[in-house]
């Protein structure tokens, strides 16, 4: 689906850890909020999370299987939630304006309706601010495995191989984008150099980005993420590397695609260093 026809506009990782996650918890609290819009919102997209693409009618519908009165009076609150309200000349924003959530498609029965999810920073924001469990996040994974394809398309694949590890995508979540000099740790290991370039390869992008794009570059962080060698017993020198390696060998597609990408950061690399060399400070 075009940007334009998802009915809200987003940016790189960067736009989400910046303004998207700030601002999503200043509009809709803490992680307990206590006034009853934040807690509605946070029902909502809950309901996306675990439900996936809906109409207002089938998301209220879920929650109230068998009180249809009460299914109506949510509905419009839902509708409302999703897309604003003006009220004697003052604007309310819904989710949709801060890029939580995507219009997808239309049931062309009547009335006719649109059909809403959550997009990939909303996704993020649920698994940051709902404190959801192992178990939410898998059917998340299953509910958006078309909108984020080489990780939640293979998340069982995935988890046969790193298991928990998976749910490391939480980091990401919290606006954590590895791009630290600190986490530069052996001299040996790429992970630093390859996370800056991410940023640097989606910089352009802060403000708009189409929806591929941005799962392409959640999809280079987490994969990348698993250079991270943590200071434990068994994890020594190449460990990270040798895990990633064998991930992608069995899967040749997302090893053509992931290894274009790190020729194209060396390529990078090589070409600032020669600018850096023939500048004639060194």
């Amino acid at each position: 689906m075009a940007e334009t026809d998802q009915g809200t506009r987003y940016g790189n990782l960067m736009a989400y850890k910046l303004y998207v996650l700030p601002a999503a918890k200043k509009m809709y609290g803490g992680s307990r909020p206590r006034i009853k819009h934040h807690q509605n919102v946070r029902q909502l997209l809950h309901v996306l999370a675990v439900s996936g693409t809906s109409t207002t009618w089938q998301m209220t519908k879920r929650r109230f299987p068998n009180d249809n009165a009460r299914v109506r009076e949510k509905e419009k609150e839902y509708r409302r939630l999703l897309i604003g309200r003006t009220d004697r000349g003052v604007h309310s924003s819904g989710v949709m304006e801060f890029g939580l959530v995507v219009k997808d498609g239309r049931v062309m029965r009547h009335p006719v309706s649109d059909m809403y999810r959550l997009s990939l920073h909303g996704v993020l924001y649920c698994m940051d601010a709902l404190d959801l469990s192992n178990g939410e996040i898998d059917t998340i994974a299953g509910n958006y495995s078309k909108v984020l394809p080489k990780v939640f398309g293979r998340w069982e694949c995935l988890k046969s191989f790193i298991g928990d590890d998976v749910y490391k995508i939480r980091i990401l979540a919290k606006g954590l984008l590895l791009d630290n000099p600190a986490i530069a740790r052996r001299p040996d290991n790429p992970l630093y150099e390859l996370m800056s370039y991410i940023h640097v390869k989606y910089h352009r992008r802060f403000e708009s980005i189409t929806e591929s794009d941005l799962a392409d570059q959640i999809s280079l962080w987490f994969y990348t993420r698993l250079l991270h060698e943590p200071s434990i017993a068994g994890a020594g020198p190449g460990s990270g590397a040798k895990r990633l390696i064998r991930i992608l060998d069995a899967d040749q597609c997302l090893k053509r695609w992931y290894l274009e990408f790190a020729r194209e950061s060396y390529l990078y690399y090589n070409d600032r260093a020669s600018i850096i060399k023939n500048s004639g400070l060194i």
